[in-house]
């Protein structure tokens, strides 16, 4: 007697709208997408509905400007995207799955100086205050992560800046902040957290 092969993870999903509140055109997306006015047809995304899985948001084509994390649920407007990240984008032009969040085997190591120097702690858990846990630094010079995917922040209690931080990615290693997104201007973490999906 054979049992069947247990179900693996839905394939990431969501479905994007030109306008807020999920109206006006829409198109779905399964895989990554540079840019939705060529693919999907949508000059802007002001709404968006995540099936399954995490999602990597960009503010512009080609996977550039600021990061955004969408995991499974609603966002009816940009602000449900933004939240208090001190930074207000009002569209979203390209996209991509997160490929290795799992959140229960996720590790990842905070260096002070860039290419893995000075002070380092080691974390497996979310931290709404790096510096209430001892780093003593308002920076971070380079990050391995070791598994899973993280969302670091710019500011205590999840604000600022996001920076989407995989294993999939630079292999783990991101050497300098310039790394940590397009958008880094600085090496600025103060939260982090790991991705749900």
């Amino acid at each position: 007697m054979s049992s069947a092969p247990a179900p693996g993870p839905a394939p990431a999903s969501l479905t994007l709208w030109d306008e807020e509140d999920f109206q006006g055109r829409c198109c779905r997306l399964l895989s990554d997408c540079a840019n939705v006015s060529e693919r999907g047809g949508l000059r802007r995304v002001r709404s968006v509905k995540v099936e399954n899985g995490a999602w990597v948001a960009f503010e512009y084509p080609d996977f550039q400007g600021q990061q955004f994390i969408l995991e499974k649920g609603d966002y009816p407007r940009w602000s449900a995207w933004s939240g208090s990240s001190g930074h207000n984008s009002n569209q979203l032009l390209s996209f991509r799955p997160v490929l290795c969040a799992n959140h229960s085997d996720s590790r990842v190591t905070l260096f002070e100086g860039e290419n893995f120097r000075g002070c380092k702690f080691e974390l497996s858990d979310d931290y709404p205050s790096l510096p209430s846990m001892g780093w003593t630094s308002k920076d971070v010079g380079s990050i391995k992560v070791s598994s899973g995917a993280w969302v670091a922040y710019q500011y205590p209690g999840y604000r600022g800046y996001q920076y989407v931080l995989e294993q999939d990615r630079h292999s783990g290693e991101f050497r300098t902040y310039s790394e940590f997104g397009t958008q880094a201007h600085s090496g600025q973490l103060q939260s982090i957290r790991r991705v749900q999906h």
